[in-house]
């Protein structure tokens, strides 16, 4: 169980056409509202295909808390970054379980300026490993080149 930090104002807004602070800050929020947007970030996570059994996200001001059993630490991985990656979420508590146990990825904010080359560099001493933090990533990145400062990526731990 862990609490991982995420730059607020930077990610994808999933919540619709509200600002963040109408969707998931504010004290002011309704109970309709909060439900919502922990109802968006659950559908994200479904969309997707990221299976995790049980799956609970709830909403404490600006921190999401995400809970089930996913089948390993990759899909785990992924399910705190489509989380936290969201538009207003400034933290991500992991309440969640693994299935199948492995080493855990490091996390990096892209910073400006930043390719997944440059990442791979400083990472694993070899920028032409960028494929496996692009792999790491999918389904949330598409396209190795469209990554964006503040965005929090998975650099996985490479096989011997």
């Amino acid at each position: 169980m862990s609490l991982f930090a995420f730059i607020k104002d930077v990610g994808n807004k999933i919540f619709g056409g509200n600002t963040t602070e109408e969707t998931v800050t504010s004290t002011e929020n309704t109970v309709d509202e909060k439900t919502n947007a922990e109802a968006a970030i659950t559908e994200a996570i479904h969309d997707l295909n990221l299976h995790v059994e049980n799956l609970c996200v709830s909403l404490d001001g600006d921190t999401a808390i995400v809970s089930g059993t996913a089948i390993d630490q990759s899909t785990k991985e992924k399910v705190v970054l489509v989380a936290g990656n969201t538009m207003g979420i400034a933290m991500v508590d992991d309440q969640m379980d693994v299935e199948e146990k492995a080493p855990e990825a490091q996390f990096h904010t892209v910073a400006k300026g930043d390719t997944l080359g440059k990442i791979a560099k400083q990472y694993y001493g070899n920028a032409m490993k960028y494929p496996e933090i692009f792999e790491a990533n999918k389904p949330m990145l598409t396209d190795p080149d469209l990554i964006y400062p503040g965005q929090v990526l998975r650099i996985p731990v490479l096989d011997a």
